[in-house]
């Protein structure tokens, strides 16, 4: 558990949290002496020895007063580990996943992400505010008094530590199934959480089909096995937190009955015993406190566990400086190997070469690997063999912000932040002026929007772009390309599914970037594709054709197949039945 704390809170407060240890076993250790002094108390009280009563009493206060400075260090200490856990663990969860590759960010993982970095947070704060300090005394404070009660009567004190086996495996058994259950509870938590926003983010498609209101059977599926798992915990919870309780209290019945022996055979003083059976409360009283939170710090853990496993994730090494970039614009594939799962190539070999302010049309079947070119070049991933050249230089030779200075992305999949109209094409650039954030929009005919808008660029999009159109939306995402004015710009070809207005205008942006820019295109639309002045055909994760479109037309190959296909599909109609 250290280990894993020091990995959450960061390198730079391991040595604070040292000390917070060791204040605690220091409170532990000092209260169980303090609770030892108990003893020679009580037997000169019985026996009526004032004077030695008070001697004993203020060496008692003396380790009561040692027992406070330590309390209050290590109770200070933890509170103050508990507020940078809540003050800088959400900062430095963000600032980690931000250098992870983007291929990390998969549903299931940002929901995992979502739920630890919420309610893990609170259990570690909880974790040095209230469990640590019960379960670490409630065991050293004990095993402390064990140690006292063979000074004071060696058969006692042998009994306290024989029952400690017991005790141990008992505590060990129960937290350990605690802690496999709670994990149960803890994935279908998560799987009902991702099944919430999936229901949240589909309601247009739910809706089209009629299942809005009449339930949605993976979120209930969802909820009824988060229900299921919540119940069967509870279930088999208690009886393990019982039998933990249960050890301690067999423990102590055991030292009452060694004493009552030793006392009917008077070998034992009865004022000795007396005092000895008020230690032994002392003995079982934190054990039975630390059998309460032991099932606690135990889900506690596995908290710890799944956020110590978030920044165990490897970001994508990155040099300490960029080589410079000597070709911008330029991009080439040399023998690329990737795949998303091992043994299951989705690019072979991969080599293509793509000129300064030119225009590539990749074109496939689905599934051939198209996008995962784009990914590749932007660094979503590495390549598994071969490599991925950016103005001359390895992607991985340079930063990500040195790469991403290199590229504008234009995809079909376009998301607008709850902002002004004018913050998100800033966007691409944020230190642009006025006047070019003006002229960014009129090129990809965000102008014609801003005039129909009540604030004009000052208008409210809302969350994800919510008060415009597909079509305009994805104007927006063109202007930030324009306001980039990267050296490669790179589209999954952002005219497939608009209207003819909006895909006039972003034809028009297209060919301002043409004209300064590096094209890569994930061509869909004929038009595109026969301006290209190179055409890349992917079959199976391989290129099989590059040329013009003349070039490829006349090799009578995949590409023309495809071509034929695309228009015969694009000549198809659908024509009202006569009669």
């Amino acid at each position: 558990m250290i280990r894993q704390l020091t990995k959450i809170l960061g390198p730079q407060h391991a040595r604070a949290l040292h000390v917070y240890f060791g204040w605690l076993v220091v409170y532990s250790v000092v209260q169980g002496v303090a609770m030892a002094f108990l003893v020679p108390v009580l037997k000169a009280l019985l026996s009526g020895d004032l004077g030695e009563a008070l001697r004993w009493l203020l060496l008692l206060a003396a380790i009561v007063a040692v027992t406070c400075v330590a309390r209050y260090q290590q109770t200070m200490k933890g509170f103050a580990l508990a507020l940078v856990v809540l003050t800088t663990l959400h900062d430095r969860l963000g600032s980690h996943v931000a250098r992870l590759p983007i291929g990390w960010f998969s549903s299931e993982k940002v929901g995992r992400l979502s739920r630890s970095a919420t309610g893990g947070t609170m259990m570690v704060t909880n974790v040095f505010a209230h469990l640590l300090t019960p379960v670490v005394s409630g065991i050293l404070t004990p095993a402390t008094i064990a140690v006292a009660m063979l000074f004071f009567d060696w058969q006692l004190g042998l009994t306290a530590i024989a029952c400690t086996p017991l005790i141990y495996l008992t505590h060990r058994w129960s937290s350990a199934w605690i802690g496999r259950t709670e994990e149960q509870v803890d994935a279908a938590g998560a799987l009902a959480s991702n099944r919430v926003v999936e229901f949240a983010r589909n309601q247009q498609v739910l809706r089209a089909f009629g299942r809005a209101t009449g339930g949605y059977a993976p979120l209930e599926e969802a909820i009824d096995a988060q229900r299921a798992a919540g119940g069967s915990m509870l279930r088999q919870t208690f009886p393990r937190l019982l039998a933990g309780g249960l050890s301690v209290q067999l423990a102590f019945a055991a030292l009452i009955a060694v004493g009552v022996v030793r006392a009917l055979d008077r070998s034992i003083d009865p004022i000795e015993l007396i005092a000895l059976l008020a230690l032994a409360a002392r003995f079982v009283g934190p054990l039975a406190e630390a059998a309460g939170r032991s099932g606690l710090l135990r889900m506690a853990g596995n908290d710890l566990e799944r956020l110590s496993a978030i920044f165990d994730e490897a970001p994508l090494p990155e040099p300490e400086r960029s080589r410079p970039v000597a070709a911008p614009g330029e991009i080439e594939f040399s023998d690329a190997l990737f795949g998303y799962q091992p043994g299951a190539p989705v690019l072979r070999d991969v080599s293509f070469r793509i000129a300064p302010k030119t225009m590539t049309a990749i074109i496939g079947a689905s599934g051939s690997g198209k996008t995962t070119i784009t990914r590749l070049i932007a660094r979503f991933f590495d390549v598994d063999a071969g490599s991925v050249r950016v103005g001359g230089v390895d992607v991985r030779e340079l930063s990500t912000e040195d790469l991403m200075a290199q590229l504008s992305l234009v995809m079909q999949d376009v998301y607008l932040f709850d902002d002004t109209l004018e913050a998100n094409i800033r966007v691409g650039r944020l230190d642009a002026s006025d006047a070019e954030v003006r002229e960014a929009a009129r090129l990809a005919g965000v102008d014609e929007i801003i005039e129909r808008l009540p604030q004009g660029l000052n208008t409210r999009v809302g969350e994800g772009g919510a008060s415009l159109s597909g079509g305009e939306r994805q104007r927006v995402s063109v202007a930030r390309a324009v306001l980039k004015n990267a050296p490669i710009v790179l589209l999954d070809e952002a005219t497939a599914a608009l209207d003819p207005e909006n895909e006039r205008y972003i034809q028009g942006a297209m060919r301002t970037l043409m004209s300064r820019s590096t094209l890569l295109v994930i061509a869909h639309r004929l038009p595109t594709i026969v301006s290209a002045d190179q055409i890349l055909v992917l079959d199976g994760g391989r290129i099989v054709e590059v040329g013009t479109h003349q070039e490829l037309m006349a090799r009578n190959g995949r590409y023309t197949a495809f071509w034929n296909e695309r228009r015969r599909a694009h000549g198809w109609r659908l024509v009202e039945a006569a009669g």
